[in-house]
C-alpha cells in the first residue's frame, strides 16, 4: 500500500468510529502488554471502540505512527482525534481526565472506574 492509500485508510477508519484503537493483536488476544493495558481501561470504561491490528499489516504499523507523529503503538483516537499511547492513556484514567474527556466527547461509558 503507498503512503497515500495508507493515510486514507486511517482518515476512512477513523470517520467510521467514534473511538479507535491501534494496536498489536486484537482486544481478544493482546500481542503487547501495552496494548492489553489500553484494552482493560476502555473495557472497564464500558467504552465501545474500534481495533486493528498493525501486526497484519505492516504498513499500516508505519503509516499509523507516521499519521500521528507518535512512534509507539497502541495508539487511541476519539472523534478522529489523537489522544496518546498507553502511558498517556493509563495516566488520565488514573486520574479520572480520560472518562471526562470521553463525556466531553459524547463518548457514553457504562462502567464507573
Amino acid at each position: 500500500m503507498s503512503e497515500t492509500q495508507v493515510t486514507d485508510r486511517i482518515k476512512q477508519d477513523l470517520s467510521e468510529s467514534p473511538v479507535v484503537l491501534y494496536m498489536k493483536g486484537s482486544p481478544v488476544f493482546p500481542q503487547c502488554g501495552f496494548s492489553a493495558a489500553v484494552v482493560e481501561i476502555l473495557t472497564r470504561l464500558g467504552v465501545k471502540f474500534k481495533s486493528h491490528d498493525v501486526l497484519q499489516d505492516p504498513s499500516l504499523r508505519q503509516g499509523i505512527k507516521e499519521f500521528s507523529n507518535w512512534p509507539t503503538i497502541p495508539q487511541l483516537y476519539v472523534k478522529g482525534e489523537f489522544v496518546g499511547g498507553c502511558d498517556i492513556i493509563r495516566e488520565m484514567f488514573a486520574s479520572g481526565e480520560l472518562q471526562q474527556y470521553l463525556t466531553e466527547k459524547g463518548v457514553a461509558t457504562t462502567a464507573a472506574a
